[in-house]
């Protein structure tokens, strides 16, 4: 057990609360109060049309995947720097990742994509079989398979750059999934989406409550969306797509991936808090700003100035020719001195699972996964455990 955890979640408020009348009236299942009540919640926080409620973020992304018309064969766009659950997500439908770098912020890399999708894909125009309408594809020139979707990544709680991305998806018939798992609360200040939530901006947005996330019901997610007919959809997919619930008649292949009532209640007592954990989230980040600013080879992620951050996950780079030392030494001295830090995770593309997949141009993900290192970031953090980090880092 560490003394300063990475991200651990804050349960002070009317968790036990809700929980334990979930237990009294014994709705503790997928139907319930607080299932409605928490997406009601979330919907109103984000300005979301819609919000449903799965069992956790991957099968959110699953789901939402699947809505946005991804099917076997098919390619989506993903960067390579991001948990392997959003590439999962992707190979769960059939489809395949089609990786991309990241920029500064650790987001999928926008000029690139745009410089892809001008230069390295075509249009290509199909029938349907069925109805006979004619439409337009987006197809990779060099794997001749159509590409579906882009799934830019709100990494860290940092807002992807996507003002340039969706016009653009638009025109090439390309739906954008958020994966806004970890950008709960970051919202977008500057330009066209000035005031639109991280989740909100595509055909559909997914988030994760994770223990680790700015709010938890201990494992949940959320698919957000604007269109009615979507939402419907999702509810009917994650509850085995019953046809006739009565008489057990199911038309499509469907998922038990439905959140709970009793993690609806967690969920709904964390919504209370969210405002509380965001202040104190943003006051951790300044303060680990101001001090690491002064240690010579170390610096705190960059964060964009066209959205405010939610500052989900503090990461400090740091330029070993400079600091010395190397990231595995610096993380056992931390854990030596009971605090828990890590490295960003393994790039995707490198992956076993998918080392044969297209990757286009990864070179600042390399460098970033290299000289990066998850700092403790939890709301309930004291000053004084971000001293002790501070400190230990100053030494």
């Amino acid at each position: 057990m560490y003394r300063i955890p990475l991200a651990v979640p804050s349960l002070r408020g009317n968790e036990w609360k809700y929980v334990k009348e979930c237990i009294d009236t014994e709705w503790v299942s997928s139907a319930g109060k607080y299932v409605d009540l928490f997406e009601q919640k979330v919907a109103e926080y984000t300005n979301s049309s819609y919000a449903v409620a799965c069992i956790n973020g991957t099968s959110a992304l699953q789901v939402g995947l699947r809505l946005a018309g991804v099917q076997p064969g098919d390619e989506v766009i993903v960067p390579t720097l991001t948990f392997i659950a959003t590439v999962n997500a992707i190979s769960y439908n059939g489809a395949n990742p089609l990786f991309m770098d990241v920029d500064k912020y650790y987001n999928i890399d926008a000029e690139k994509v745009v410089d892809f999708l001008t230069h390295e894909t075509k249009q290509v125009k199909f029938t349907d079989q069925d109805s006979h309408n004619t439409y337009t594809v987006t197809v990779n020139k060099n794997t001749e398979r159509p590409i579906r979707a882009i799934l830019p990544v709100h990494v860290w709680g940092s807002a992807a750059q996507l003002h340039d991305l969706i016009p653009l998806c638009e025109q090439r018939n390309i739906s954008v999934v958020e994966d806004a798992s970890e950008s709960l609360g970051t919202t977008y200040i500057k330009g066209d989406y000035s005031g639109q939530h991280t989740g909100t901006l595509g055909k559909l947005g997914c988030l994760s409550f994770n223990g680790n996330k700015i709010i938890t019901t201990g494992g949940g997610g959320m698919i957000l969306t604007k269109c009615k007919d979507l939402a419907e959809k999702a509810r009917y997919l994650t509850t085995q797509a019953k046809d006739d619930s009565l008489h057990y008649i199911h038309d499509e292949i469907g998922y038990n991936h439905r959140l709970t009532n009793i993690q609806a209640a967690l969920g709904v007592a964390q919504m209370e808090q969210v405002h509380d954990f965001l202040d104190r989230k943003s006051a951790i980040f300044h303060r680990y700003q101001a001090a690491l600013s002064q240690v010579d080879g170390l610096e705190l992620h960059q964060v964009p100035d066209y959205a405010r951050n939610n500052h989900w996950m503090n990461l400090v780079q740091i330029d070993f020719s400079i600091y010395g030392g190397s990231k595995e030494k610096l993380i056992q001295k931390l854990a030596e001195n009971g605090i828990q830090a890590r490295p960003v995770w393994s790039l995707n593309h490198l992956q076993k699972p998918y080392s044969n997949q297209q990757a286009y141009r990864i070179e600042n993900a390399v460098t970033l996964a290299e000289n990066s290192l998850c700092l403790p970031s939890s709301s309930n953090l004291s000053n004084d455990d971000i001293d002790s980090v501070i400190n230990l880092l100053n030494e």
